[in-house]
C-alpha cells in the first residue's frame, strides 16, 4: 500500500466533491471499474497508463496535465515497465521530454534495467521518435560508459544517426566521435555504418578518410558475402543488414573510385569503376532486386567513365557523355556539374550543352530530380555547381553581372548550411569576380541582396 495522498488521488477527490460525483458514476463515465477505482482512491493499487488518461478524460483535462505526477505513480508501488513504457510513449507523443528524461534518471538508479530502456530507445527510434529515443540512448551510455559492450556501440551509433542534419562541420564531429565505437558495433551494423561515415566525411571532403573507410567496408562485407555461402542456413547470415551484403562490396569500390577521382587520380579511378560494373559475373543472387543493384550499379559505372575519361582530359567525350546520361534524368543535375568542372579545367566552350539540360538546373527549373543522391548532399553539390557555373561565366568573359548573382546566391546558401570550409570557398571566387573592374558597378549594386 501506498499514501494515498498522491497529486492525482487528491486532485480526482477534490474533483467528485466539488462536482458532487458520486465513484460509481465516475467509473461509467469514464470506463474504469467501480471496485478499481475504489482501490486507485484508497491507495491500494497503482494507477496503468490506460486508467491515467480514462481519469483525466472523465475530469475534463487535458491528456498530458497528470504526466509530471505519474512519474512518481511509476515508482512509488515498484518499478514496473508495464506503467513506464507506455508512459515513455505518450511523453514522446507530446513532446514531454522533460518527463522522459526524469523517468530515464530515476530508473537508471537500478542498472539491471539498463537492457529494458535500451529496446525501448530502440522502439521509439524505429518509430521516429528519435528526440525521446536520443535521452534513452544517452542514459543507456552513461550506465556502460566503462563498458566495451555492443549496446554501447549501437547507441552511439544511433546518436550520431540522430545528430546528423545539414551542419557539415557538426556531422563530421558526429562521426569522429562515433568512428571509435564502429568496430564494436555487430558486423551486419557495421556495414551500414560504414557507408553513413563515408556520407559524412565525403561531404566535409575528406576523401583520405573516406578511401580508408571504403577499404574497411569491402573487408567487412566480403567476409560476410562468403560466410553466407559456407553457412548451412545463408539467410541467417544475411539477415539485418539494411541492404544485400553484395550491395556494400559494389559501394565500396564506387566509394573508392570517387575519392580517387576527387583526388584527381583519374587513372586509379577508371580502374576501380570495372570492379563494380559487371556485378552479374560474381554476385550469387538472381533474384529482382539483385538485377535491379546491378543495373544501377551498372550505369554508374558507364557514367562514371565518361566522366574520368573527360576529366582526365579527353574532351571529345564530352558530346557522347551528354547523349548518354539525357535520357537519365535522376543523373543530368550532377553530370551537368562535372562537364561545368572540366569546361573550367580545360577552356572548353559548353554552352549548347548547358542550353540543352538548362531544365535540369535547380535554381532554372526548381523540380529538377536527383535519383539516389539525399538532400543534404544535392544542397552542397548546388552550391558548388553554382560557384562553378559562375566561374565558368567569368572565363567567358561575356556575362559578368550573372556570374556575381550565381556567386551571391552559393555564399548565401553556404552561409544557412554552415560549412566554414563552402563559406570560405565561395567567398574566395567571389572575390575574384569582384576584383574584375568591368562589374564593380553590377557587384555594388545588387551586394545588398546578400543575406
Amino acid at each position: 500500500m501506498m499514501d494515498w495522498t498522491n497529486s492525482i488521488r487528491e486532485k480526482l477527490m477534490q474533483h467528485l466533491k466539488d462536482n458532487r460525483i458520486k465513484h460509481s458514476h465516475f467509473a461509467v463515465a469514464s470506463g474504469i471499474n467501480s471496485g478499481t477505482l475504489s482501490r486507485i482512491l484508497q491507495g491500494n493499487k497503482p494507477i496503468s497508463m490506460k486508467q491515467l488518461i480514462a481519469i483525466t478524460a472523465g475530469m475534463g483535462l487535458p491528456e498530458d496535465y497528470f504526466f509530471d505526477d505519474y512519474i512518481n505513480e511509476c515508482f512509488s508501488f515498484s518499478i514496473s515497465i508495464r506503467r513506464i513504457r507506455p508512459f515513455i510513449f505518450r511523453c514522446a507523443d507530446f513532446n514531454r521530454l522533460g518527463c522522459i528524461q526524469q523517468v530515464t534518471n530515476r530508473i537508471l538508479e537500478d542498472l539491471s534495467y539498463v537492457p529494458v530502456l535500451f529496446d525501448i530507445a530502440e522502439e521509439l527510434f524505429n518509430t521516429d521518435k528519435h528526440a525521446a529515443a536520443e535521452i534513452l540512448y544517452r542514459g543507456v551510455c552513461e550506465a556502460e560508459k566503462y563498458q566495451h559492450s555492443e549496446r554501447l556501440a549501437h547507441c552511439h551509433y544511433r546518436l550520431f544517426l540522430i545528430d546528423l542534419g545539414d551542419d557539415i562541420d557538426k556531422n563530421v564531429r558526429a562521426a569522429t566521435q562515433f568512428e571509435t565505437y564502429v568496430n564494436r558495433l555487430d558486423e551486419t551494423d557495421q556495414l551500414a555504418a560504414l557507408k553513413h561515415l563515408m556520407h559524412v566525411f565525403g561531404m566535409a571532403h575528406k576523401w583520405d578518410k573516406v578511401d580508408t573507410l571504403a577499404k574497411e567496408l569491402h573487408r567487412i562485407a566480403t567476409i560476410q558475402y562468403e560466410l553466407c555461402y559456407r553457412s548451412a542456413r545463408p539467410s541467417e547470415v544475411k539477415k539485418g543488414t539494411e541492404r544485400p551484403i553484395y550491395y556494400y562490396i559494389l559501394y565500396a569500390y564506387l566509394a573508392q573510385a570517387t575519392a580517387s577521382e576527387k583526388c584527381g587520380d583519374f587513372k586509379r579511378a577508371l580502374e576501380i569503376v570495372g570492379l563494380y560494373d559487371h556485378g552479374e559475373r560474381w554476385i550469387r543472387e538472381k533474384d529482382e532486386e539483385a538485377e535491379q543493384i546491378i543495373g544501377q550499379f551498372s550505369e554508374w559505372a558507364a557514367a562514371n567513365t565518361y566522366l574520368y575519361r573527360l576529366m582526365s582530359g579527353e574532351v571529345h567525350v564530352l558530346d557522347e557523355y551528354a547523349d548518354y546520361i539525357a535520357t537519365r534524368e535522376g543523373e543530368i543535375f550532377i553530370a551537368l556539374w562535372h562537364m561545368i568542372r572540366a569546361a573550367n579545367i580545360y577552356h572548353i566552350n559548353i554552352d549548347n550543352v548547358l542550353e540543352r539540360f538548362a531544365g535540369y538546373i535547380p535554381y532554372q527549373s526548381g523540380e529538377a530530380e536527383f535519383g539516389e543522391y539525399k538532400p543534404n548532399i544535392i544542397k552542397e553539390k548546388y552550391i558548388q555547381f553554382l560557384g562553378d557555373l559562375a566561374v565558368y561565366r567569368f572565363n567567358e568573359g561575356k556575362d559578368f553581372h550573372s556570374a556575381t548573382e550565381l556567386m551571391l546566391e552559393g555564399l548565401n546558401l553556404s552561409i544557412a548550411m554552415g560549412s566554414s570550409r563552402i563559406i570560405n570557398s565561395c567567398l574566395a571566387i567571389f572575390e575574384k569576380i569582384r576584383e574584375h573592374s568591368e562589374i564593380h558597378k553590377a557587384t555594388n549594386s545588387i551586394e545588398n541582396k546578400v543575406i
